[in-house]
């Protein structure tokens, strides 16, 4: 197990300690067992005819199990929210607190599973084994470029949904920030000149949505700069991007990819300095969303773009995850949906932006406590599965 470089400070009196103390989760029975007849109908004899009639259609596991209603939260520990590889106890509190997330928002049961880390053939294996416990899988903090080829591998192996957060909550939300900054601003998302700063799980995602949503001009940066066909030194990931990105043929620094650009979207936890900043268009939008440290300190951010956003929750424009897994699997899950479209996507991003009536510089998404967010974004879901896209 990798040991974490950290070296906290427990203090059990703690506010934060404290509301983790003996973790997050429990277990609690849906049907009263008071004597013993319920007893006999829980379980046996009276389990036995619901397990045969399973076992003779296994499409009635997700009605007399509560299959139908619960999602694994899996990670090996290897990308643990801006810690790294922390190993899966580390990353333990995270998924119970993603599944506290799952709960709350959309009466969901989530169930933490951690596991040691190994290469994807062997992880691919050991989640498909245990998947007929669930109805859906959300994969979490799993380290690029592995996370791409787990994810695409078990939804073509599996018939569940299979949904990488780290990837795809994060572009749905900044796609509804998007969209209503458009609004604020007045232009169109086609039009705009967009640099993604990190080529990592967010990064591609948040690419190839934009793409999606119609975007043209996106150059992707990673730490030596903008990923171009002339790089020799791209992974198999980064090559594709090469290929689908950077129609201006752009190499060199970030800064050049900055120059006269209208969105700034950071999901790297580097740092851009102010000079840098400065070459944008005038009234772009940053979207500085490492976490707890921005790329670009709001403070400094405002002085060069309309419209600020980050990861953190004590600023205005909050990009959190929250706004989207949750109804994604909600929708997926009251479906029947076997998978997760980029139709889904796109159709969760218009819902999430569309919730905010009046939009404005300090308001381009909901907050994560108003009502109806996992609502809209599962009806969105319910209405192309149905559809069929």
């Amino acid at each position: 197990m990798a040991a974490s470089p950290l070296v906290p400070f427990v203090d059990p009196e703690s506010p934060v300690f404290r509301a983790h103390e003996g973790g997050k989760l429990g277990v609690h029975a849906t049907k009263p067992l008071r004597d013993r007849d319920d007893l006999s109908l829980l379980y046996t004899p009276g389990v036995a005819e619901v397990s045969l009639a399973i076992a003779a259609d296994p499409s009635l596991s997700s009605r007399y199990t509560a299959r139908g209603n619960t999602v694994a939260v899996i990670s090996d520990g290897t990308a643990v929210l801006g810690l790294g590889d922390i190993g899966p106890l580390g990353a333990m509190p995270v998924m119970e607190g993603k599944a506290v997330l799952f709960k709350h928002f959309a009466g969901i049961d989530a169930v933490p599973v951690v596991m040691e880390t190994g290469t994807v053939d062997e992880l691919v294996e050991a989640i498909a084994r245990i998947a007929p416990s669930y109805g859906g899988i959300n994969l979490e903090d799993i380290s690029a470029p592995r996370c791409f080829d787990i994810e695409e591998q078990l939804k073509d192996r599996l018939d569940i949904p299979v949904f990488h957060d780290d990837q795809h909550g994060t572009a749905i939300v900044v796609l509804a920030g998007l969209l209503n900054s458009m609004r604020v601003l007045d232009r169109r998302l086609p039009e705009q000149r967009v640099v993604v700063s990190g080529a990592g799980a967010a990064g591609v995602a948040v690419t190839k949505l934009l793409q999606r949503a119609g975007v043209r001009d996106v150059v992707v940066c990673d730490s030596r700069g903008i990923i171009a066909p002339s790089r020799q030194d791209l992974t198999g990931h980064k090559s594709r991007l090469a290929a689908s990105t950077n129609p201006r043929g752009l190499s060199g620094r970030i800064s050049t990819a900055l120059t006269g650009a209208d969105v700034y979207i950071g999901v790297s936890g580097g740092t851009v300095p102010e000079d840098e900043v400065a070459l944008m268009a005038p009234g772009g939008m940053v979207f500085a969303l490492a976490n707890p440290t921005p790329e670009v300190h709001p403070d400094v951010a405002h002085r060069h773009a309309a419209i600020v956003a980050t990861g953190r929750s004590d600023f205005p424009n909050q990009i959190n995850n929250v706004l989207a897994f949750p109804g994604i699997f909600r929708g997926a899950l009251d479906s029947g949906a076997p998978r997760i479209t980029e139709a889904m996507k796109l159709a969760a991003a218009h819902a999430i932006a569309d919730l905010v009536e009046e939009p404005s510089v300090e308001c381009i998404v909901p907050s994560v406590f108003q009502e109806g967010v996992a609502d809209a974004v599962a009806s969105a879901v319910v209405a192309l599965a149905r559809s069929g896209r």
